[in-house]
């Protein structure tokens, strides 16, 4: 052999082995590739059930604001009869009692003062406790049932002239005529 059939090997051996270095290199980046393209698979299946799930939260949310909507629809159309029934029971004038009707009075309130404002007109929070409490009277007197006794607050004892001397002794008894140690309180004083 010869020395160029020797040098000619030895580069080629080279080559090979630089192929080699190379190759395994590719191999270990697609094999990386391959592992990141599995993960993406795997990110874009959970980001499809994720968008699944979300559209459907969404549509459950959808139903349920339609029915808040139609619940509250309702219940403003309930509220505006109310409020208009009361309207007119507060400003239609009251019928005067008939013989058969008594008309139940309390003696310590006094008639509701109300004063209307140009074309407005407001309640205070007790008058219309009263109105309503007075309605509830004629609707139960009108059915024949027997009307609620109000409730009597208990008045504060009155004063006697015994009970006033009593008041007066203590403001007069002093420190000099308390019990004396070793002596019976309860004894007479001499």
């Amino acid at each position: 052999m010869s020395v160029v059939a020797l040098a000619m090997n030895g580069f080629l051996a080279v080559l090979l082995i630089a192929a080699l270095a190379f190759g395994w290199r590719l191999e270990r980046r697609l094999k990386a590739l391959r592992d990141s393209h599995e993960g993406f698979a795997k990110a874009v299946k959970d980001l499809d059930t994720a968008a699944a799930r979300a559209e459907q939260g969404l549509a459950d949310l959808r139903a349920a604001t339609d029915e808040a909507a139609e619940t509250l629809a309702v219940r403003i159309e309930r509220a505006q009869a109310l409020a208009a029934q009361l309207d007119e029971r507060i400003n239609r004038p009251l019928a005067a009692p008939s013989a058969s009707t008594p008309r139940p009075t309390r003696a310590s309130e006094p008639p509701p003062t109300v004063a209307p404002a140009p074309g407005e007109r407001r309640l205070s929070a007790a008058d219309f406790e009263r109105l309503l409490d007075r309605e509830d009277r004629v609707e139960r007197a009108a059915r024949g049932e027997p009307l609620p006794r109000p409730i009597s607050r208990p008045t504060p004892p009155a004063e006697t002239p015994r009970s006033r001397a009593r008041i007066d002794d203590d403001l007069f008894d002093g420190p000099a005529d308390g019990p004396r140690p070793g002596s019976n309180p309860r004894a007479p004083r001499r």
